[in-house]
């Protein structure tokens, strides 16, 4: 009895570990399957369009700063933020006191030399006169003459300074050169505003908000993609959701170089009808470079993929890799680094399947979105399908559950 019992619990213990053999091997079967271990995607035939990329400040397109060229306080503000001003309209007003003062004594020196015009050419005729009488000598009428013409010209220039000084007065009233939207006020009531050489601005004023530009810097390896008239998209923060666009004004020459790093400002120009983008926004700016319609497209997941027993060091099934794998241009290290870094040949490694083999093949690559990479050459045609990525580790180890039954 007891030698039976035990051959059964015996067949038992068999069974189980047939079964749970078989399972594992019908499992790691499956696993070794290339349908069932690699993520495939296909090879198309599409738009690429490479980009350059940057951050810039939005500004309005033309910006006046309003200064004084008088010297006072400020007596009377007519504007503040944001409002909407036409040209020649008052802004604010300075204490004209002084001014006042100055140009009454200007005038009342003006009629002090005017009077003393009168009788220099009242003395003048008189010694004509006596001149051709011959009662006073040719010297005499001179003196006469010579105290006439100094007159005059104190006259003139007495004028000139009382013009200046209603000018001046007139100047204490400071009116809007342009049209447009006041951007920022920089002085109060009461706040004193002296005028030097370097004119203080006391009002900003933006010409047009409906037009507005882009002030941005792009590094010296990607300014020569760059040419005026090139389309523009960009984000801001403000509006995350949408894009939005505008043109290349102007590529400034002159570089700015920080720790030994050359940027050049480049000016784009946009459209804000609506004028919901403010001054001082961040935009993030993206320029297209360069576009192919109707290539051939490779994920760059393809590009990036290297199969787990490459990185264990043995050699793939059917082909061989490069060590450290396929980079897309534009992506890595040591080569063109940043979004949008152009580079017109590039070599690449994909893997795909042929006769239940992962197989190799050795790509030329073009321009790049960061998405898809343009194929230019390479045993690569529309619908192969590539690795992109693995669904589970291989190895084919059996599994421990199993081991432990015997």
């Amino acid at each position: 009895m007891k030698l039976t019992l035990g051959r059964s619990l015996l067949v038992l213990l068999v069974g189980a570990a047939l079964v749970g053999g078989g399972v594992w091997y019908s499992r790691d079967k499956a696993a070794q399957e290339p349908e069932q271990r690699y993520k495939f995607q296909e090879i198309a035939v599409g738009e690429v369009v490479q980009s350059v990329s940057a951050n810039g400040t939005l500004n309005p397109l033309i910006l006046v700063n309003v200064g004084t060229q008088v010297s006072g306080t400020v007596r009377k503000l007519y504007v503040d933020f944001n409002d909407k001003v036409e040209q020649g309209q008052p802004l604010l007003e300075l204490d004209q006191s002084l001014l006042e003062a100055q140009a009454r004594a200007s005038a009342a020196n003006v009629a002090n030399i005017s009077a003393s015009l009168d009788l220099a050419k009242a003395n003048e005729a008189r010694m004509k006169a006596l001149l051709e009488r011959e009662y006073v000598s040719r010297q005499e009428y001179d003196q006469a003459l010579q105290t006439l013409r100094s007159a005059q010209a104190q006259l003139a220039q007495a004028k000139a300074a009382a013009d200046k000084d209603r000018v001046n007065l007139n100047y204490t009233v400071i009116t809007s050169p342009v049209s447009g939207v006041v951007v920022a006020r920089l002085v109060d009531l009461g706040q004193t505003v002296a005028a030097s050489f370097q004119t203080p601005t006391l009002i900003q004023i933006a010409r047009d908000l409906s037009k507005m530009a882009i002030d941005t810097s792009f590094a010296e390896a990607d300014i020569g993609n760059i040419r005026e008239g090139q389309k523009v998209r960009f984000t801001v923060d403000a509006f995350p959701n949408r894009n939005f666009q505008g043109e290349v004004k102007q590529i400034r020459l002159n570089p700015t170089n920080q720790q030994n790093v050359v940027t050049y400002n480049v000016r784009v120009s946009l459209s804000n009808p609506e004028q919901i983008l403010l001054p001082g926004m961040t935009a993030y700016v993206s320029i297209g470079v360069a576009s192919r319609q109707d290539a051939l497209l490779v994920p760059n997941a393809a590009l990036r993929f290297k199969p787990s027993d490459i990185a264990a060091g043995d050699k793939p099934p059917g082909g061989s890799a490069p060590p450290g794998g396929a980079k897309a241009p534009g992506e890595g290290t040591g080569e063109a680094k940043g979004k949008g870094r152009k580079r017109d040949s590039a070599s690449g490694t994909v893997y795909r399947i042929d006769k239940d083999e992962l197989k190799a093949v050795s790509v030329q690559l073009g321009i790049t979105d960061n998405r898809n990479t343009e194929v230019i050459g390479g045993d690569l045609k529309v619908g192969d399908l590539v690795v992109t990525g693995e669904n589970v580790a291989g190895g084919g180890k059996p599994s421990s559950v199993g081991m432990r039954l015997f």
